[in-house]
């Protein structure tokens, strides 16, 4: 542990010197980007109209899967779906029922596996210590989220809060020590599948069609029934603008020209973590983009997250995007 927390030192000191060096040679350059743009509010979909049918009994089945599971079981938060069992070791109660009132499962929207979704983050493989710090973090009030008061939001905020500190350790170590699936696959387009009814996630219209994609990242589970399922071999298809995979290469391997830093001098060479220091490879493009929206405007506030908003403050939208595009590429 002495060492994880000399690397994770270590690290600081390098991106605080490399943010010094970095803006003492611009002083005299030119000037700043333009101010934040706003809020990206396709990266914190939420529709409170969107009718969702009321769940039944009714056991459904999956391919490649024994088990069966209603809708009212995949709708209900005590319950963590476990359609794969042989994919991972014993869960804790935490994770596979939570506990009542207050305390949902973690299983439940994160998934058994910790694949995780658009709408909220993967787990799998992240350090136990940065973990437990961003528990502390939604509790103090130094990691919010933006964007509309959705209901993933308010559980999660409840949930965190009515956790023990042993629960959230037992999480933490559970989750830390799966290994990270590739669920998303990330599609250069202009023009896209028209997107339908959207509640905290992205769907295709069921009407087919087309639109185009703009300055924006979206993302479909490929089998929306699999995903609702809380199947963790669900995946994903994100389409980005064309270009934005290249340039994204280019602004998380150097500096972009002086306005930001190298992802790799604390997320490591191939941006799967390092010591305490979370895996930003292969995860939701979706995700990435809030979590830099959050670093820039503050929503997150503790720990590095002043140094991660002095890297961000002169990115432009498209920046984020190509950012977000070009991590989410990766292999985990």
């Amino acid at each position: 542990m002495k060492a994880l927390k000399v690397s994770w030192l270590h690290a600081l000191g390098v991106l605080a010197i490399a943010i010094s060096s970095s803006s003492h040679a611009q002083s005299g350059g030119s000037p700043a980007a333009a101010a934040a743009d706003g809020l990206p509010t396709w990266a914190f979909v939420w529709d409170p109209n969107v009718k969702v049918p009321p769940p039944d009994d009714k056991p459904n089945s999956l391919p490649g899967s024994s088990a069966s599971y209603s809708w009212k079981q995949a709708r209900d938060l005590f319950v963590a779906p476990d359609w794969h069992p042989g994919d991972h070791g014993p869960m804790p109660d935490v994770v596979a029922s939570g506990r009542k009132p207050d305390v949902r499962a973690c299983g439940s929207c994160h998934r058994v596996e910790g694949t995780g979704s658009p709408e909220n983050a993967s787990l799998a493989g992240l350090p136990v210590d940065y973990l437990v710090q961003q528990i502390a973090d939604f509790k103090s009030g130094a990691r919010k989220m933006s964007g509309p008061e959705r209901p993933s939001t308010t559980l999660m905020m409840g949930s965190v809060k009515g956790m023990t500190d042993a629960e959230v350790l037992v999480a933490a170590q559970y989750f830390s020590a799966l290994k990270p699936r590739r669920n998303v696959k990330v599609v250069e387009a202009e023009t896209i599948p028209k997107t339908g009814e959207a509640r905290l996630f992205f769907t295709r219209s069921p009407g087919g069609g087309t639109e185009p994609l703009g300055r924006r990242i979206v993302e479909f589970p490929d089998d929306e029934g699999q995903f609702e399922l809380r199947d963790t071999h669900s995946t994903f298809t994100a389409y980005v603008p064309v270009g934005s995979v290249t340039k994204g290469e280019t602004l998380a391997t150097t500096d972009g020209s002086g306005t930001t830093l190298a992802c790799g001098i604390c997320h490591g060479p191939a941006l799967k973590g390092v010591g305490p220091i979370p895996r930003i490879a292969g995860r939701s493009p979706t995700y990435i983009v809030r979590q830099l929206y959050e670093f820039k405007t503050g929503g997150r506030s503790a720990g590095a997250s002043a140094l991660m908003k002095q890297v961000f403050e002169k990115l432009s939208a498209e920046d984020i995007i190509a950012l977000a595009a070009y991590v989410g590429s990766l292999e985990p």
